[in-house]
This record gives C-alpha cells, sequence and structure tokens, in this order.
C-alpha cells in the first residue's frame, strides 16, 4: 500500500506540480514532436525512482515512464477541443490503473532511505492532492457548465477562487485528520454567507449553480481525502 502511496505522490507531483502550463500548450500543438513529452515521462520515471529509493526499482521507474509517455501520446493525438474534458479524465484513469499495476508487481518490501515513517508519506501525499491537482480535475469536471460571463472582474483579485478552494479543502482536511468534523460545517456556512451577497448582486442562476457544483465538488472531495488518509493512518502497513 505504502508503495502505491508513493507511486500516486510522484504522479501529483510529475503531473500537475512540476508540469507548467507552457509545456503542456507545447505538447498540443507540436504533440509527439515536442521535446517537453519526452521530459515529462522521463520527469516521472525519475520522480518516482527517487521517492521509492530502491534501485531494484529502476526497471520498473523506466517502465513507468515509458507507459507515462505512451498514454499521454495517445491523448495528445486523439483529442480535440470538443473531448479534452473525456481525454483528460480517461488519460487519469489509465495512470491510475499503470501505478497500480506496478505497485502489485513490485511487491517487495523494502525500508524507507529517507527515514519517513509511512504515515508522513500518507499525509503527504493527501494535501499534496487537494492543492493543484484537485484545482484542475475541478476545472475539467465542470467546464461544460461553466458560465460565459464567468470573466474576472476589476474588484477581483487575480486566480482569489482558485486559492480560496485549497485553502477551504485543506482546512477540510485537516479538521479531518484532527478528529473536528464540527468544524467542517462552521467553514461551509462561513463560506455560504460571504458569497451569498455576491451571487445575488449578480442576478445569474447559472452562476449561483456554477459556484455551488464547485464548492460542493471541492468539498467532497476533501472531505473523501481526508477520510481515507484517516483509514489509513491507522491500518499497518
Amino acid at each position: 500500500m505504502i508503495l502505491f502511496v508513493k507511486l500516486f505522490l510522484a504522479h501529483l507531483l510529475g503531473d500537475f506540480i512540476f508540469q507548467p502550463n507552457s509545456w503542456v500548450i507545447d505538447k498540443e500543438i507540436k504533440k509527439q514532436k515536442s521535446f517537453y513529452l519526452y521530459i515529462h515521462a522521463a520527469l516521472h520515471g525519475i520522480i518516482t525512482w527517487i521517492l521509492v529509493g530502491e534501485l531494484s526499482f529502476g526497471w520498473y521507474a523506466l517502465l513507468l515512464a515509458v507507459t507515462h509517455g505512451g498514454i499521454d501520446f495517445l491523448k495528445l493525438h486523439f483529442q480535440k477541443a470538443s473531448t479534452k474534458r473525456a481525454w483528460f479524465i480517461g488519460d487519469q484513469i489509465a495512470h491510475f490503473i499503470v501505478l497500480i499495476t506496478i505497485a502489485l508487481l513490485y511487491n517487495q518490501q523494502k525500508i524507507d532511505f529517507l527515514g519517513f515513517n509511512n504515515q508522513f508519506w500518507v499525509i503527504l501525499t493527501g494535501i499534496l492532492f487537494l492543492t493543484k491537482p484537485t484545482s484542475i480535475c475541478i476545472r475539467n469536471l465542470i467546464s461544460i457548465w461553466t458560465p460565459e460571463n464567468n470573466n474576472r472582474t476589476d474588484n477581483s483579485l487575480a486566480n482569489a477562487g482558485n486559492y480560496i478552494g485549497i485553502l477551504e479543502r485543506l482546512f477540510v482536511f485537516c479538521f479531518i485528520i484532527t478528529g473536528h468534523f464540527e468544524a467542517i460545517g462552521f467553514l461551509l456556512a462561513a463560506k455560504s454567507i460571504f458569497r451569498f451577497g455576491d451571487l445575488k448582486e449578480a442576478k445569474d442562476r447559472k452562476l449561483t449553480e456554477y459556484v455551488l457544483i464547485g464548492t460542493l465538488l471541492s468539498f467532497g472531495i476533501a472531505l473523501l481525502t481526508g477520510l481515507i488518509v484517516q483509514v489509513m493512518m491507522l491500518q499497518s502497513f
């Protein structure tokens, strides 16, 4: 299990944290001719090998890098503007299956060379997942409902909604793993109060529903992640 956690952590780092938008754009334009496609795949293998911390995992890291590059190549080659959302979901599912397969194939129990216990890796993966990766996932999931007039106004901070979402998910996550479930209700109520005035003034039902879906998805993912991490922390790996 802890091996899969490390593989998933490496995937989050390689696919979301360490991949700038400029790489994504270049890959979508040039496809297999993009140099960043191969850098991106190699980066996944390197990060995975480092986190696992075993020389014997080298061939598995290479296999992961090759399969990751192959999956991304298929997505870049066949996706269109109208099917980006579907291909994003399919791409992530395919990567997830590869991670499970590699974790099952490499079933050796090793000592963590970095000196961290299993709970550290579980909590770190949960926290990282709730930042940029979850933001990207939610944006793709609700992209079909994005209101046409959902542009940032002059008196709105740049990317404020994104950072607010990340902070609220981290708060929910901390509340769950520390056993303060009642605080989640206060957080959701506080956000609803602050948001109510803006949505009321906008008088846009589509925008209200869009914000509500995004908020519920954000809280739901944070709740589920926190519960999974809490269960895993209670288990002996």
